[in-house]
């Protein structure tokens, strides 16, 4: 005979599992329209770009199936490839390593409770609600070799400023200071700041009276407990400062001499300028499996070095 406590928790199961099946169907119906929008605005042209990859198509004629040839011919033929790759990967590790200092430097000061807060966190956010393309305008005015305000003060010192955006050795340093200039004070310092008023104030009342200065609670409490959010700003990052299109477009066209040639402008020009459509989509797998390999590997390295609030992971 089945004991009355032991049905009753076969019946509490049954109850269990048809709540979590009912949630699970919730859930599904919430996210729907998503998914949907996913699979007919997303997945399905990736998956049409991966077959137009396998083709020579130019818009004007119908694609013609030639296999692997355009990732071939780009590894093998297309010079300015590995020209672009390099001209990202350097745009990247600088914005993504300088940014990343900037944006946490800001959130330390900004969340010491000092005067006017609050008007200092407006002032150093207006920049990132600037269009990228306003501010391409913007900076090419103060960047102008000629009639430029910031070469103007240098000479008013007595120093000879380069001709920025037109110099093939200054063309970089340019567009470093426009990103930088309107992405430190942006999202990435908000995160900053969630994150550091995530830390309990009384870790810090610890390390200081057991004896720990500012650098020794700053590498011993803040930099530990914050690792989840730089990671998470590593990885937001990268992916954007690899996908770098629209300041080097409008900026430079990627001049002068190829010296901000990036490559999702290259892809851009192979597939609108030289309507090599085929061409440019394999392009773009190529570069979808360089941010999946980053991105994989910044999972990987994070494991033993990442502090969530279960411990490391």
């Amino acid at each position: 005979m089945v004991s009355p406590s032991r049905t009753m928790s076969v019946h509490a199961k049954a109850r269990r599992g048809g709540l979590r099946r009912r949630e699970a169907i919730e859930g599904f119906l919430f996210i729907s329209p998503w998914l949907v929008g996913f699979l007919v605005l997303n997945l399905g042209p990736m998956l049409y770009s991966l077959y137009l990859s396998l083709t020579r198509y130019t818009i004007v004629r119908d694609p013609v199936f030639i296999g692997i040839q355009n990732y071939i011919d780009a590894l093998t033929k297309d010079r300015l490839f590995l020209v672009a790759l390099e001209k990202t990967g350097y745009y990247a590790v600088v914005t993504v390593v300088v940014g990343l200092t900037g944006s946490l430097f800001l959130a330390l000061l900004l969340d010491q409770n000092l005067f006017a807060t609050d008007i200092l966190r407006t002032f150093f956010f207006l920049p990132s609600l600037t269009p990228i393309v306003a501010s391409v305008f913007l900076w090419g005015w103060i960047l102008h070799p000629n009639i430029g305000v910031l070469n103007y003060l240098l000479r008013q010192i007595g120093v000879s400023g380069p001709g920025w955006l037109t110099s093939p050795g200054w063309a970089m340093p340019a567009l470093f200071i426009i990103a930088l200039w309107g992405s430190i004070g942006g999202g990435r310092m908000v995160i900053f700041i969630a994150g550091l008023q995530g830390i309990p104030r009384e870790l810090y009342e610890a390390a200081h009276i057991d004896g720990a200065n500012i650098w020794a609670r700053f590498r011993h409490v803040t930099i530990p407990l914050l690792t989840p959010t730089i990671f998470f700003n590593v990885i937001l990052g990268l992916i954007s400062a690899l996908s770098v299109l629209a300041i080097a477009h409008v900026g430079t066209r990627g001049g002068p001499v190829n010296a901000t040639y990036f490559y999702v402008l290259h892809i851009y020009n192979k597939g609108f300028a030289d309507s090599e459509m085929g061409y440019a989509a394999a392009l773009a797998w190529i570069f979808f499996v360089i941010i999946v390999v980053f991105t994989g590997i910044q999972f990987w390295l994070q494991r033993h070095r990442v502090h969530y609030e279960g411990g490391l992971r």
